[in-house]
């Protein structure tokens, strides 16, 4: 009597179990993008605000503001040359905008093949902000482009660009409707995105549980609410001629 053998999963018989799927590494694993997301995100959460804290001595007048904008400089002196430290951030800065894109967009991707159909139904509990992650995060890498050639390089700016006069170009740029608009706009998508990004990295880095889920559903409200209001009140500032 012959004995039957065991099948792989295309019913070839082999005699042998199959093979289990090669690893595929950090980088390859679902946790492992969502780990470089959420260290990505917090950097750039980081930078958010020192960035908002730097933007509101623009209240403190013209002097301070670009006095301010020359520290950006010259940081790190006499170690360091002119711009040097300055370069240094950009580029770190750059290499966490990438992983935290590059990861968001493989994750969508592998989510999509895993549930190639829609759920009939929207999950009642999702929030505004888990609903519009993908599309905020577009709006802000947009914005960010057109940031940088209206502030940094000066070939998207309305006026005159002025190097070395931060506190000039800022009110220029906000002196037109389509600036504020623009800038309005996507701090708007970036609250949003704060909002669910720092709760979602909480969760990633094992730093969520029941018991914290108040506490730090409390702080991506706040930190969401603190950035907007702080990035937002510059270009009303403007509008109102606070800032003039």
């Amino acid at each position: 009597m012959a004995l039957a053998t065991k099948t792989n999963p295309a019913g070839r018989g082999t005699g042998r179990p199959p093979s289990p799927p090669p690893p595929r590494g950090f980088w390859g694993s679902t946790i492992g993008k969502k780990t470089v997301m959420a260290v990505s995100g917090l950097l750039m959460l980081g930078f958010l605000v020192a960035h908002v804290l730097g933007n509101l001595k623009v209240f403190f007048g013209p002097e301070e503001f670009n006095a301010y904008g020359h520290w950006l400089r010259v940081m790190g002196a006499p170690v360091l040359h002119h711009s040097w430290a300055l370069w240094l951030v950009r580029i770190v800065l750059l290499a966490a905008v990438a992983a935290h894109a590059v990861s968001a967009y493989q994750l969508s991707r592998r989510d999509v093949r895993a549930r190639p159909t829609r759920y009939v139904h929207r999950r009642g509990r999702s929030s505004y902000a888990t609903r519009t992650m993908r599309w905020g995060g577009v709006i802000v890498a947009l914005f960010l482009v057109w940031h940088i050639l209206d502030l940094t390089t000066g070939t998207a700016h309305p006026g005159g660009f002025q190097e070395g006069h931060p506190y000039q170009n800022v009110v220029d740029t906000f002196s037109t409707w389509y600036g504020n608009l623009v800038y309005i706009v996507a701090m708007l998508a970036v609250g949003l995105h704060v909002r669910h990004g720092f709760w979602s990295a909480a969760q990633t880095l094992g730093v969520g549980n029941a018991r914290r889920e108040r506490l730090l559903r409390g702080l991506a409200d706040g930190l969401a609410l603190a950035l907007t209001a702080g990035f937002v009140s510059v270009p009303v500032a403007v509008m109102t001629g606070v800032v003039s």
